[in-house]
């Protein structure tokens, strides 16, 4: 035999585990272990909730930059750093402004909002020309710009049907991709993360859109992202205007960056290539007439003679970037991925935008500057264009809408499109657009009912 104890078998006791029910004496109050508390997480939350979406963040440092004690960087090194930091992200330019009211920009504001020239865009009013008031801490503005495809390259172009050429509007080239809002949100705050880790320190930073009451052109301008057209669109050389803006306010002081001159010169081709006339002079828009305006941001009737003017645009125009001499060599030029082109917004159906359910249309504008305008919006663009064409394939869906669509902003843009076909609308659409005229409960409905029918009426 061997001394000592033996090894516990199969039908040996063995020792309860300390804190097992086995172990537990009703005489002895248990002694349960305390649970270890983990640190709370950096809070990343807007430090103002008045500000919303569009917020300010304290951005902490990560990483390496919390463990290394670096030389302080210099306002001209610090901006060469942030710039690198923001090409690396997918901007193609990045400048810096101090932070003053931007002065010029809101004098030229003033005078435009005066002419009325804003249209209904009330929200405009408001202060928009002093970054302090959106981060009173800022002592730099950042300005970036994102460039979005040129042309839809890469795309198979939909085919002919026996019928002839499909049916399909255009939507600018910003808002085929996913919606830059978001797109652009993103990378202004990896930005100033990014500034963040180069300083080693909290940084306090706001970033905003053309969401926010900040006059972004005049921003990108002080900035050296670029000049401004006389389309009032922002061309930056080598890049044109095909960009989204951005700014990035943060509580670090950057070495700022040169003004641009203007370069336009004695040009006007975006002036006399307007299919509306909405740039009145060199540097004005009139909202009034702008076709981006009319199809985006009014809720309410086109003006009449306004409507054969917007062809086949159903959101938006990009006429006056297309002429500009700037943007000749700007297709094939890099751009953001996320603003690649959907295949199903470079040449959208417009029955299938005039007949838009609920369902779909959630699903078109899912994700995409789309979402601005709601679903009855854009079947009023569809119902132009669809007169715009002129194509007798368009009658019947069209007099369809007249009868039984269920927005009256839609039942009147169609009965007007039905007047714009003319003769091939005559047989098939007469009774509807004379149950309209007779019978619509909205005034505006029987109205244009009315008018389509006179010029329908045989001569």
């Amino acid at each position: 035999m061997v001394d000592g104890p033996a090894p516990p078998g199969p039908f040996m006791a063995v020792p309860p585990l300390p804190h097992s029910a086995a172990a537990w004496d009703p005489e002895t109050p248990p002694v349960i272990p305390a649970f270890a508390k983990m640190p709370p997480e950096p809070a990343i939350q807007p430090l103002s909730e008045a500000h919303g979406a569009d917020g300010a963040r304290l951005h902490h440092p990560v990483g390496t930059a919390l463990l290394t004690e670096a030389a302080p960087l210099s306002a001209g090194d610090l901006a060469e750093r942030v710039r690198a930091a923001g090409q690396d992200l997918g901007f193609v330019r990045v400048g810096f402004a101090a932070i003053d009211p931007l002065e010029l920009g809101a004098e030229r504001l003033s005078a435009w909002l005066r002419e009325g020239r804003h249209a209904e865009m009330d929200y405009l009013l408001g202060p928009r020309h002093d970054p302090k008031q959106l981060l009173s801490e800022a002592k730099t503005l950042i300005a970036v710009a994102l460039a979005y495809p040129a042309s839809p390259a890469g795309l198979v172009p939909l085919r002919s049907g026996e019928a002839g050429p499909p049916l399909t509007g255009i939507i600018a080239r910003y808002a085929r991709g996913d919606d830059y809002h978001d797109v652009m949100r993103k990378k202004l705050r990896r930005l100033a993360d990014a500034v963040a880790n180069l300083l080693g320190r909290p940084v306090l930073a706001r970033h905003c859109v053309d969401t926010a009451p900040l006059l972004e052109r005049a921003a990108a301008e002080r900035a050296g992202l670029g000049f401004a057209s006389k389309s009032t669109m922002t061309i930056i050389p080598g890049v044109g205007s095909y960009v989204m803006l951005g700014e990035l306010l943060v509580d670090a002081e950057i070495a700022p960056d040169a003004p641009l001159a203007p370069r336009c010169g004695s040009c006007r081709l975006c002036l006399d290539a307007c299919p509306t006339g909405a740039i009145v002079d060199a540097h004005v828009i009139d909202a009034r007439r702008c076709i981006s305006y009319l199809t985006i941001e009014l809720s309410g009737p086109v003006p009449r003679e306004l409507r054969p003017l917007i062809g086949a645009r159903v959101f938006g125009c990009d006429v006056c970037q297309d002429v500009c001499p700037f943007n000749a060599s700007a297709e094939g030029k890099p751009s953001a991925p996320e603003l690649a082109a959907r295949p199903h917004l470079v040449a959208p159906d417009l029955i299938g935008l005039l007949e838009l359910g609920s369902a779909r249309y959630r699903t078109l504008v899912k994700g995409s500057a789309l979402r601005r305008t709601h679903r009855a919006q854009l079947a009023r663009n569809a119902a132009i264009a669809l007169g715009n064409s002129k194509d007798p394939r368009a009658v019947i869906p069209l007099a369809r809408a007249v009868s039984a669509h269920t927005s009256a902003l839609v039942r009147g843009h169609a009965a007007w499109a039905l007047g714009e076909i003319g003769e091939p609308a005559r047989e098939l659409a007469w009774q509807s657009l004379s149950c309209a005229r007779d019978h619509d409960a909205d005034a505006f409905v029987r109205e244009e009912a009315a008018l389509a029918l006179a010029r329908l009426a045989p001569s």
